[in-house]
């Protein structure tokens, strides 16, 4: 198993969280995460319509009417839930989020961070992964997950059976972190996480036999889900999965997961615009979205991950246009997030919350921070829940569980956890700068 540490690429101590914030943002991540465990991380979520208990009673399906609910329960500036009786159901890509983020509380209350450490993360961990694996969805090539209601495509039903790699992806990396976590713990314990990791590695083979991996002229290609269309091809998703052939390949060390990754990001970077972001399908006229925000976000992360993991140098101009066109035109000065390069609103909240991750993991820490505080100015209801989305003249009063809740408990202790790290990195530097200091001369100290 190899292992790698994520670099501190500011350069300097300026971008830290201060003390007094992080104490502040440790208890918002206390409160969000207590809001999902009250309600056993089930809630409402994106695209839910379709669970609506009176469009299950029609003796008849029709796709128009399917596509008239499913939007209107999801633009309607108030939440119309309720009144459609949809049923709230956990996410399974949700339940990742919550995984890893409880994963991260446990190793900031490791730290000197000021968190409330009232409950047993690791025990939610525990929980949360082992529904990972009960509610995977079966009889395909590998590991794999997928949404767990339906909904309705253009042309095409996904139905809670299909599985799609998106949350496949963030599923194997929960499952991979806690069998990190696991390493020279409880042999029971160890047992369990690393059976996990090992089932999680076949999801490799889900992405290969599964989603279509093929090589094209100038990388690779795979679907999103089992019912993609032929005539596009969905770039974010594709970067998830090498993301996750990169997570497979940091914890197994497996020459194949390196390859194919790499071959799949050479097929993205090639399609890389000359603003430096990427639509959304190609060709672009294949969709409604433009170069949206989190989108961007997925992909940015999958070369960020490379980077930190196989090679700094292979995407390093890809990546460099990339986070200059993210953070010009994706984001404003306060940290508020447009929603595309055309767009200011609706500003969502996974914009900002997949901003708080980039940011971090590029370690401008400063700037993730300045993201986060715009969330807590204009989109949380009180602390620690979050509403969805802001237009230019109304805010959406809807708390989406995974959306909301499970992107910003991940974004947060992702935070709070580099600042934590850099902090101690920083004290440990100061101990030895002065204990080395203390073995000179005075005559050398004194200069």
């Amino acid at each position: 198993m190899q292992t790698h540490s994520v670099p501190d690429r500011t350069g300097g101590t300026e971008t830290t969280v201060n003390s007094r914030a992080l104490e502040r943002y440790g208890q918002v991540l206390d409160s969000t995460l207590a809001y999902a465990r009250r309600r056993e991380y089930v809630g409402p979520d994106y695209g839910d319509g379709l669970s609506s208990q009176l469009l299950q009673a029609l003796p008849f399906e029709n796709r128009f009417l399917n596509l008239a609910v499913q939007e209107t329960v999801k633009r309607a500036p108030v939440d119309v839930r309720p009144l459609f009786r949809v049923e709230q159901r956990r996410n399974y890509k949700g339940t990742a989020l919550f995984a890893m983020a409880n994963l991260n509380y446990h190793e900031l209350a490791r730290t000197d961070a000021p968190v409330a450490n009232a409950f047993d993360p690791v025990g939610e961990a525990d929980r949360l992964t082992d529904w990972l694996v009960e509610e995977r969805i079966t009889d395909y090539s590998g590991f794999c997950g997928g949404h767990r209601h339906p909904i309705q495509h253009l042309h095409t039903k996904g139905v809670p059976s299909d599985p799609d790699i998106v949350s496949t992806a963030y599923a194997v990396h929960a499952l991979l972190q806690r069998a990190r976590l696991a390493t020279g713990s409880d042999r029971v314990d160890a047992d369990r996480a690393t059976a996990h990791a090992d089932l999680a590695r076949t999801a490799a083979d889900f992405l290969v036999e599964d989603l279509h991996y093929r090589e094209v002229e100038d990388g690779a290609k795979i679907d999103y889900h089992m019912n993609h269309p032929e005539d596009s091809y969905t770039i974010n998703s594709a970067a998830l999965g090498a993301g996750m052939l990169v997570d497979l390949y940091d914890y197994f060390g497996d020459e194949d997961y390196r390859e194919r990754a790499t071959k799949i990001l050479d097929h993205i970077a090639t399609n890389q615009t000359d603003r430096g972001g990427w639509p959304y399908r190609l060709p672009a006229s294949a969709s409604h979205l433009s170069m949206d925000s989190h989108h961007n976000g997925f992909v940015i992360e999958a070369f960020q991950r490379y980077r930190d993991t196989v090679d700094a140098d292979r995407y390093a101009d890809t990546l460099e246009s990339a986070l200059r066109f993210y953070r010009e035109e994706l984001f404003e000065l306060d940290g508020a997030p447009n929603f595309d390069e055309a767009n200011a609103y609706p500003r969502d909240i996974h914009a900002s919350t997949q901003g708080m991750l980039v940011f971090t993991r590029e370690g401008d820490l400063e700037f993730a921070e300045r993201i986060l505080r715009w969330v807590l100015a204009n989109l949380q209801v009180e602390e620690g829940q979050f509403y969805y989305r802001k237009f230019r003249h109304h805010t959406k009063h809807v708390t989406l569980m995974r959306w909301c809740q499970g992107w910003m408990s991940y974004a947060l202790s992702e935070l709070l956890l580099a600042s934590a790290r850099r902090d101690d990195g920083n004290a440990q530097q100061g101990t030895a700068a002065v204990d080395g200091d203390s073995h000179r001369p005075p005559s050398a100290r004194n200069r």
